[in-house]
């Protein structure tokens, strides 16, 4: 009887290999003529009028597919007209407005053209997209990782802020890199291996460009490029008040999503540092160019997914930042000029949301500004500030600079870094340096005197790059003259010390509770002053005093030295001062006259102290005697108990086995063993020797048959 065999017999390895071979054949030729097919279809492709789904252009399916990942449907206005010339392979130079989905409109072909030219690893680098800011270059980043993660291509990021070692490492493997121009050129200078000869596009303008294609939206040359969404207002106040308009606004829109801008790190440091004290009831986040990288990319990324809150920013969050659902964008310096004020105002109203747009000028801005915005196509209307709604925080921030004088040094730095960004901007006719309330704006940041601190605020914060001088030509002419004539001094710590600034914040409050005698006029009995202090000047003798100046604690030690004190003297004693106001040395002791008058003084107080100390050993001695009694009798009183236990119990026990002590409540039992009672010890009786290895048999029944005979015996006078 025959067996049926299997239907399909197994084939051999070499025919498996075979035919995995032919496969990738196929595979790859169809791969090729697919490329070929769309390479002539982006070169022959007109778009349609009614052109706006991304699955209408001659793209490839792995972009197709990330595109459907990230939800990109539809086409905005700059992509529907620059996609079909930028996938033929020809350079674009767009201009849209902001929101409108540019970002997209360079990365699709980048993904496209170096897919169609079949790139690899192996070929290096082949789009270079250079970034103003960092956080622009990781948004854009992030965007070619969603719509390029079915591609094969290999992407990078360098930035300034991370490692630039391990930057270096990933480098040569890049296809597509994204970087700010900082770093790029520290690479092409440092970076072995790293070649751009190879580089397919570049999105730069005015260099790399060769016959390019001009497009604009209509929105971009109508109406300054601004979004169809965004209302825009601006009102006028007085520089000194900004900050109270400003702090009423948020507290009026906790509901909001607000972004503000400021012209300087130092105005957004102070603002937010004395802001959070004050709790508006509303998060606050700042983001300025002086903060480390990763705080920056944290701040970021943290007020992108917040629903409410308040941003205080520099410029570096106006250029390309896809801030979602800002609700307000309040522009509390007035901007360099009107692309820098199209740029703010564009991180709201983004694609087809809504938004509202805050400017604020000073009365010497607004004809300047308005001139300038109109030049533009931008007009704005002017809204009134309800003086209702608007509260002072002039005397709050006073208290806050009080308790701490970090506030007030912000505050100094804050006010010099506004007057220089005044000064370096171009455009005069909005910007008025003589025509600004100096003294008002002053006194809003807590700094009661400006006319001559602004002079040394300036000179002190030129090593931070945020300040410029304004010393006169006489002051030069002078400080050169006595730099000449002086020779050069080594700068000690107290030096410096004494060189900072803040040194008199509390001096007007305390000096009001010093009675200065000397300085009332006769007859001026005015009693103003709730507390005063009596002041006492304590003259100390100018011989005693040291003409030694230590520029170092090395001199100093050396001349506190055996050597140097025998060459030169003793050291100085410290002295502290009693009630009375009068100097003791510190550790002063009295002498033998004013503590003894005579011989029989000191006999009789050597007596005295060796009686006391008789009677304190005494008292010890007591002491420990009934402390030992006590533990004697609780030694006498455990052995009782545990010969009753083993009476009744049995003979268990009479080998010396550690047995356990009845216990209260506590759930804990302390093995007890026998010892010897203190009577035992206090009669000498000594323990009994254990018997030697070596005895003989006999001896050891011996032994046993008198213990056990003892026991009965002992067993017998318990029971009678």
């Amino acid at each position: 009887m025959a067996h049926a065999g299997p239907s399909n017999p197994p084939k051999s390895k070499k025919k498996q290999r075979e035919n995995a071979i032919r496969s990738s054949k196929v595979k790859k030729v169809a791969e090729v003529k697919s490329v070929e097919a769309l390479e002539e279809a982006a070169s022959q492709y007109e778009a349609p009028p009614d052109l706006k789904a991304f699955s209408s252009l001659p793209i490839s399916s792995f972009s197709q597919r990330g595109l459907k990942k990230v939800s990109f449907v539809e086409m905005t206005d700059i992509q529907v007209k620059s996609l079909p010339v930028s996938l033929k392979g020809k350079d674009v130079l767009g201009a849209a407005r902001t929101g409108s989905g540019k970002t997209l409109a360079f990365l699709i072909p980048v993904l496209e053209i170096l897919y169609r030219r079949k790139w690899g690893p192996q070929d290096g680098l082949g789009a270079l997209i250079i970034s103003p800011t960092r956080e622009l270059a990781v948004q854009i980043f992030e965007v070619l990782r969603s719509i390029g993660g079915f591609h094969s291509f290999s992407a990078g990021i360098i930035i300034g802020g991370k490692n630039i070692k391990d930057e270096q490492e990933r480098l040569s493997r890049m296809n597509i890199l994204v970087a700010t121009p900082g770093r790029l050129l520290q690479h092409m200078d440092q970076t072995i291996g790293f070649e751009c000869d190879n580089l397919q596009i570049l999105d730069l303008a005015r260099l790399s460009l060769k016959d390019p294609v001009y497009i604009s939206t209509q929105d971009a040359d109508a109406e300054g490029a601004m979004p169809k969404g965004l209302e825009q207002q601006y009102i006028v106040c007085t520089l000194d008040k900004k900050l109270d308009v400003l702090f009423s606004f948020i507290k009026t829109h906790l509901q909001n999503k607000t972004l503000v801008f400021m012209s300087s790190c130092k105005q957004v440091r102070f603002v937010f540092e004395t802001f959070c004290k004050m709790h508006p009831g509303v998060p606050l986040l700042h983001l300025h160019g002086k903060q480390k990288q990763m705080t920056r990319l944290t701040t970021f990324q943290k007020y992108t997914s917040m629903k409410h809150a308040v941003l205080l920013a520099t410029d570096i969050a106006a250029r390309g930042l896809d801030f979602p659902s800002v609700d307000w964008v309040l522009q509390v310096d007035a901007p360099e000029d009107a692309d820098t004020y199209i740029h703010r105002v564009g991180r709201t109203a983004r694609y087809e949301s809504a938004g509202k747009g805050l400017l604020f000028l000073l009365p010497s801005e607004e004809e300047g500004m308005k001139a300038a915005l109109e030049k533009k196509g931008i007009v704005i209307a002017k809204t009134k500030i309800k003086a209702s709604k608007t509260q002072s925080i002039e005397n709050q921030l006073q208290k806050l600079a009080f308790e701490d004088p970090e506030i007030k040094y912000l505050g100094q730095r804050a006010f010099v870094s506004y007057l220089r960004s005044i000064h370096v901007h171009k455009d005069k006719s909005v910007f008025k340096l003589e025509e600004l309330p100096v003294e008002r704006f002053a006194e809003s940041l807590v700094q009661p005197s400006a006319g001559t601190n602004v002079v040394n605020s300036e000179e002190s914060e030129a090593e931070e790059d945020d300040l410029s001088e304004h010393s006169s030509s006489e002051e030069e002419e002078i400080q050169t003259a006595e730099s000449k004539s002086e020779k050069p001094k080594v700068r000690t710590k107290y030096d410096r010390m004494f060189e900072r600034k803040n040194q008199n914040i509390l001096s007007e409050h305390f000096n009001k509770l010093v009675d200065h005698e000397g300085d009332k006029p006769e007859g001026d009995d005015s009693d103003d002053d709730f507390i005063t202090l009596k002041r006492a000047d304590h003259e100390l003798d100018a011989g005693n005093l040291s003409d030694q100046d230590f520029i170092s604690k090395r001199k100093e030690k050396m001349a506190g030295s055996k050597k140097a004190i025998a060459k030169y003297g003793s050291k100085g004693t410290k002295l502290i001062f009693d009630d009375e106001g009068k100097p003791h040395q510190m550790y002063e002791m009295k002498s033998t006259e004013d503590v003894f008058k005579n011989k029989d003084d000191v006999k009789e107080a050597g007596r005295k102290f060796a009686e006391s100390e008789r009677s304190r050993l005494k008292e010890a001695d007591v002491m420990d005697k009934s402390e030992a009694k006590e533990k004697r009798k609780e030694k006498k009183r455990k052995r009782k108990e545990r010969e009753r236990e083993e009476e009744a119990g049995g003979t268990d026990d009479k080998y010396g086995v550690a047995t356990l002590a009845s216990v209260d409540d506590d759930g804990y039992a302390s093995p007890d063993f026998e010892l010897p009672s203190a009577d035992e010890d206090e009669q000498g009786t000594p323990p009994p020797k254990r018997a030697k290895s070596n005895n003989s048999k006999g001896e050891k029944s011996n032994s046993s048959l008198a213990r056990d005979e003892e026991l009965a015996l002992q067993l017998l006078r318990g029971k009678r």
